[in-house]
């Protein structure tokens, strides 16, 4: 009998006390309906989280050894979450997927045949529907997508969310990419490989409230944009020769006015906006550089994508504490 395959569900949380234990019944009926298959380990991943979310793992695993979890020295982001999960994970599959249930463990049966037997390396969620969803919210995630499709060389998806079940080779390959400023969708797409993408009707979460103000996803939003794209700079470059232009036109409007009607008293109102029109575009220009900079700066530092004070997983070769 050959060796069974084994899925990891690497699960960040921040703050999910009220759902965690939910989230935990509903995936071990996933495992018990694919248990002739796979065997299951669940890895919790706790963003340092300020409620009683790392208690409720610690209970678990003491009564189920599938669980492990990790726990970080402070809240890293959900980015740095899921890299430490897919660091830690052991399976020959291993899936990122919410703790909110907003992500339906079911879909992990599809997920897996997809990727067992049809042969792709990836299976993804697509979202085709935000019921429930603030319009505000949904319209600038609509938009997000088409603006970052245009401006960058990869692959976006409308309606991509992060839950996904990915072959070894590809958790690997998305391991190399060991850049601080992450944004994991970008990832996901430009280390390749052939993925599977599975509508689903959006659901709502199943307890607690959303950690994703509009704020945050305004801030998420720009680090993609700004991560997989150059399109801002060149936008800086274009602005700075039309304005270039512009300031060569007025100066032969100027020398031309002056020698044809002389150089009457006044205008200063006319000059001042133009001064202080100028000078707001080159502060945005140098915002848009000062960002990119801020980015490399951030990366050169080498700091750690996540501090982890607590490993309790599998893992014969021992625990971990720093990545």
């Amino acid at each position: 009998m050959g060796k069974r395959d084994k899925i990891t569900t690497v699960v960040p949380c921040y703050n999910e006390e009220e759902v965690i234990g939910l989230f935990y019944e509903e995936i071990c009926r996933v495992a018990e309906l694919m248990k002739e298959q796979v065997d299951f380990e669940f890895l919790f991943v706790n963003d340092g989280s300020s409620d009683g979310t790392l208690e409720k793992m610690k209970e678990l695993r003491a009564k189920d050894r599938r669980v492990c979890y990790l726990s970080f020295s402070r809240n890293f982001g959900k980015e740095a979450a899921m890299y430490a999960g897919l660091e830690h994970s052991t399976g020959d599959f291993v899936a990122v997927i919410d703790a909110d249930l907003q992500h339906p463990p079911a879909l992990l049966i599809e997920m897996y045949k997809g990727v067992r037997e049809e042969g792709y390396d990836s299976a993804a969620a697509q979202r085709v529907s935000r019921t429930g969803e603030p319009k505000l919210r949904a319209f600038v995630s609509r938009k997000f997508y088409r603006v970052l499709a245009k401006l960058s060389k990869i692959e976006v998806v409308d309606g991509e969310v992060d839950y996904r079940l990915m072959s070894r080779t590809m958790v690997n390959a998305v391991l190399r990419m060991s850049e601080r400023n992450r944004f994991t969708k970008g990832i996901f797409s430009w280390v390749g490989f052939r993925t599977k993408w599975i509508p689903y009707e959006n659901v709502e979460r199943a307890a607690g409230t959303t950690k994703w103000s509009f704020g945050k996803l305004l801030k998420y939003s720009l680090e993609g944009i700004i991560g997989y794209s150059t399109a801002p700079l060149a936008f800086v470059s274009l602005i700075g020769v039309l304005f270039c232009i512009a300031a060569f036109i007025a100066i032969l409007f100027i020398v031309i006015k002056t020698l044809v009607w002389g150089d009457p008293v006044g205008g200063w109102p006319s000059l001042a906006c133009m001064i202080l029109g100028v000078s707001g575009v080159q502060l945005f220009c140098m915002g848009i550089l000062g960002q990119y900079l801020g980015k490399t700066y951030l990366e050169v530092k080498n700091r750690p994508i996540y501090l982890a004070s607590i490993v309790e997983t599998n893992e014969e070769e021992g625990d971990k504490e720093e990545k």
